[in-house]
């Protein structure tokens, strides 16, 4: 058993891992701020601290609570607010990530684990499925911020010694994504489809995402706890996805036709994006386990329970 820190842990993606550690029999601490986050998906178990990631009493929770691991999730997590304001994107996501890594220093936390991204960091690639090793170019500040914060926990490494992983993820999505919240295209999707409203197709929907099920996410940060391994990983599951073909599962999981419309094509929308997992296989002994199909019709039996029309 460990003692866990999950900054962001009343999220999407940070609610499902707080479930699982807790599961696993882990011993785990939220720190959240509710911005996105919401109060219900806190685990009764987990210990909780409604506290911004930049803020100075993070120290106080560090010194008090003595933490074997960290997974850092919490972030602000909307690329078009990244380029509305970029300073706002890197106070929380480079500074606010520099003060949880500074205290992991301070309290010798044995790894961090930190939740970055693929696509937002690669841009339009070339290589499809990308490595790890292709050249990144983001064309967002949140790309930028990601990375940026990639290369101070690889500085604490080879400096300091801060064991960590960041694991680069594709589309995430599955039962918890909220629109408002950390919505992406399937959940913004589903929501439409379960209130029987009309969800907009962008362009030609061609455009192609790598979509990975949110319980193969969790796996992925479960087994870089102990992996022997420093860097970054992608954590997809190497298959491109049009739109068109993520409509169809989720009609298939409704049993009936959504209503859509085509709109005008998104300017400067990435056209393709797919993560190569071979290393993930490699380090983490992980691989997708979930298929779109099962995936989606998970989110849409959970969105059917869960929104509201």
């Amino acid at each position: 058993m460990a003692k866990c820190l999950v900054t962001g842990g009343a999220g999407f993606v940070g609610s499902n891992l707080v479930d699982a550690l807790i599961g696993d029999g882990h011993n785990v601490v939220i720190i959240d701020d509710l911005s996105t986050g919401k109060r219900e998906y806190l685990n009764s178990k987990a210990k909780f601290y409604e506290l911004d990631i930049c803020s100075e009493d993070v120290k106080e929770v560090f010194e008090k609570e003595k933490f074997d691991y960290v997974f850092h999730l919490a972030a602000q997590i909307d690329v078009r607010i990244s380029v509305e304001d970029p300073a706002l994107d890197n106070k929380i996501n480079v500074l606010g990530g520099l003060n949880i890594l500074e205290n992991c220093g301070k309290f010798s936390i044995k790894k961090i684990i930190f939740a970055s991204t693929g696509g937002a960091i690669y841009g339009d690639a070339e290589e499809i499925p990308t490595a790890e090793n292709y050249p990144a170019n983001p064309i967002s500040p949140y790309g930028i911020h990601k990375l940026t914060f990639e290369k101070y926990l690889n500085y604490y490494y080879k400096v300091y010694g801060q064991k960590y992983i960041a694991l680069r993820f594709a589309n995430i999505y599955g039962p918890r994504q909220f629109k408002g919240g950390e919505a992406g295209v399937v959940s913004i999707f589903a929501d439409n489809a379960v209130k029987d409203k009309k969800s907009v197709i962008n362009g030609d929907g061609k455009q192609t995402r790598d979509y990975v099920y949110v319980g193969d996410v969790v796996k992925s940060f479960l087994n870089a706890m102990n992996a022997d391994f420093a860097g970054e990983v992608n954590i997809g599951t190497g298959k491109e996805t049009d739109i068109l073909e993520m409509v169809k599962a989720i009609e298939s999981a409704l049993g009936r036709e959504i209503k859509k419309e085509y709109g005008e094509a998104r300017k400067g929308e990435q056209l393709r994006s797919c993560l190569s997992n071979a290393l993930a296989a490699e380090v983490l002994g992980w691989s997708p386990e979930t298929g779109l199909k099962e995936g989606i019709k998970r989110t849409i039996d959970w969105s059917m329970k869960s929104v509201k029309p």
